[in-house]
């Protein structure tokens, strides 16, 4: 996995690279184990690398809310996955971000 501070990637305006937190082995309430290929993929993950943000309409730079090493949750269908360096990643913007996890 790339080191944080050296990752090879540099997202353009208000978009941001998520790496999935995969979730332990998930049982049903009967106690029925779930297996990987039946799970929904995790709506969680940790931000990679981050853009400089946005241009607003006067041309003004709009700072992004989140940073390397914050722990979100994102929307679903949010983001376009891709490789890099043999890992999975997600694309997406700031705004298919819903929450930075405490």
């Amino acid at each position: 996995m790339p080191r944080k501070d050296k990752f090879p990637v540099k997202p353009l305006a208000d978009r941001v690279v998520v790496k999935r937190i995969e979730e332990e082995e998930e049982k049903s309430p009967g106690g029925i184990i779930i297996p990987d290929t039946a799970k929904e993929k995790p709506q969680k993950g940790e931000i990679m690398a981050v853009g400089p943000g946005r241009l607003d309409d006067k041309g003004n730079r709009m700072p992004m809310e989140v940073k390397v090493g914050d722990k979100v949750l994102f929307s679903k269908y949010a983001g376009t996955e891709v490789k890099i360096q043999g890992e999975e990643y997600l694309i997406m913007r700031e705004d298919d971000i819903l929450a930075i996890i405490e």
